[in-house]
């Protein structure tokens, strides 16, 4: 069923954001990150953010990291980011 819904959002060139609620990861710099269409903060620290998302678990490695807005679909992330990874 899955494979369908992603075959007829190419087709009709919907942006996959949206149409399949597929994560959007925005950094600047390396200061702050945006994650938007997450689903539950699975983990924080001031090392260590996870983050479930449709497509898997992010996470986010670095110092002193900040939570620093929480709305129902994104995350604004603050600190010093060394590095986002997958599970």
């Amino acid at each position: 069923m899955q494979n369908l819904k992603e075959k007829m959002v190419t087709a009709l060139s919907l942006p996959k954001e949206i149409a399949l609620d597929m994560p959007v990861i925005t950094t600047t710099g390396r200061g702050e990150l945006s994650i938007e269409n997450y689903k539950a903060l699975l983990e924080f620290t001031d090392t260590k953010i996870r983050i479930r998302t449709r497509a898997g678990i992010v996470v986010v490695n670095g110092e002193r990291l900040i939570l620093k807005q929480i709305t129902s679909e994104n995350l604004l992330i603050t600190g010093r980011v060394a590095g986002v990874s997958y599970e």
